[in-house]
């Protein structure tokens, strides 16, 4: 089997490069049953992001489709899977709390194209250089700011004005609204979360976040418990994709969106490089990483024009993808035609899911998220554990954007105190 290593400099989607090696029945049969076990994955996911994110659930869909869909086949990898990622939320929910909705849309294209642009200038390779310690502290930072945000849906409470952004100032909030908690969302929520981790320990085969919604929108439904649904907040779920069209660009709020657009390129390129990293370990291939950051770039310009969230490669819905036997890029497109099914047939299904299932859901993605191990690991040496510690701090405290610049600063610093002290007995 070729890595792709002779063609990892080139601009040419993986997508090609399948089609010229040859393309079976059997890898056909492999690739639609992957597709199928990624989107009963990213069915709930690409909602409760979308939630999380302070929008509608189906723009998760919505860019989980096109996104899933531009991405695979356009991409630099064969078995990445494009579509909203827990790591935005707390980007995304900052943007359309100053910003709106149509704000937001603006920011993703505008990050869209600077990602395209990154690709063509031949970049890829210097955002997969990121200090290891960065990666996992800013990680860390972004799975401890998500839990928080989920908070208020997974215990129902109800807040005496809007949820504070800031991690401290929403903490005192809540601690604040305690008396509103609402027992029947918190045991629906902690039910949830511990059901996916029990299927994941004894049945690691099942689609856990899948089940989990099911049974929590039948006990709502059946014991009818005074818990907020999509339906209930949202309103009727849509049943298919929108006409495309452009959000709204004027001057004024291109300067204001700038600086966000700028965030969500950092995030998303080395997301989505680390999640193409991560499937050539599990594979053996080489991914060319211009060539995806271009790809993803016009993937977050598409899935703006559908009103769609940010795009980026996902880790565990990829490794879901290569798991479940995917064979090429097909898998992804296809994942993304299972979801649009979905949408089109089953759409009045989704008003029943509670949004304490939701959060519960997003609770088990920052437990995956961190990666615990690491941090440990990193804690034992000093110069690991000061940029993780910055990095992750800040992260919490400032902003990711921070985070990341002063990590990555702050590692830079120590290599060249490093090389500029003689080795002892030199």
């Amino acid at each position: 089997m070729p890595d792709g290593s002779a063609t990892a400099h080139l601009y040419l989607p993986k997508l090609v490069t399948t089609f010229s090696e040859g393309y079976s029945l059997d890898y056909f049969r492999k690739d639609i049953m992957a597709a199928l076990t990624v989107a009963i994955v990213a069915l709930p996911l690409s909602m409760a992001i979308a939630v999380a994110s302070g929008v509608s659930p189906d723009r998760g869909l919505y860019t989980s489709i096109v996104g899933g869909v531009v991405v695979s086949a356009l991409g630099g990898s064969r078995f990445q899977i494009g579509g909203p990622a827990g790591a935005f939320i707390v980007l995304v929910a900052a943007t359309v709390a100053k910003f709106g909705v149509e704000g937001l849309l603006l920011t993703v294209l505008l990050s869209g194209l600077m990602l395209t642009l990154l690709g063509l200038l031949r970049l890829g390779s210097l955002i997969r250089h990121i200090p290891h310690a960065v990666t996992v502290g800013f990680t860390g930072g972004i799975a401890v700011t998500i839990l928080a945000s989920q908070l208020k849906d997974l215990g129902g409470f109800t807040l005496a004005g809007a949820e504070p952004g800031p991690l401290v100032p929403k903490l005192v909030a809540l601690a604040q609204a305690f008396p509103t908690l609402t027992p029947a969302a918190l045991g629906i929520g902690l039910a949830s979360a511990a059901l996916i981790f029990l299927l994941k320990r004894f049945r690691p085969g099942w689609p856990g976040m899948l089940i989990a919604v099911t049974a929590a929108a039948a006990a709502v439904a059946l014991l009818h418990l005074p818990v907020d649904t999509i339906g209930s907040r949202f309103g009727e779920f849509p049943h298919g994709l929108p006409a495309p069209r452009l959000p709204e660009i004027t001057y004024r709020l291109l300067l204001r969106v700038l600086p966000a657009a700028l965030s969500f390129t950092l995030l998303g390129g080395v997301e989505s490089l680390l999640s193409a990293k991560v499937a050539d370990g599990m594979t053996g291939r080489k991914h060319r990483s211009n060539m995806e950051l271009v790809a993803q770039g016009i993937a977050n310009v598409v899935s703006a024009l559908f009103g769609g969230i940010s795009v980026t490669g996902t880790i565990a819905r990829t490794a879901t993808n290569i798991r479940a036997g995917a064979r090429s890029p097909l898998s992804g497109i296809m994942h993304a035609g299972f979801l649009l099914l979905f949408m089109l047939v089953a759409a009045p299904l989704a008003g029943f899911v509670p949004l304490s299932a939701l959060a519960g859901i997003l609770v088990v993605v920052c437990w995956n998220m961190v990666e615990k191990n690491e941090f440990r690991r990193l804690l034992g040496e000093w110069r690991g554990a000061a940029v993780l510690i910055a990095t992750f701090a800040l992260t919490l405290i400032a902003n990711l954007t921070v985070g990341i610049v002063a990590g990555c600063a702050l590692a830079a610093l120590f290599a060249a105190f490093k090389r500029g002290v003689p080795e002892e007995g030199a």
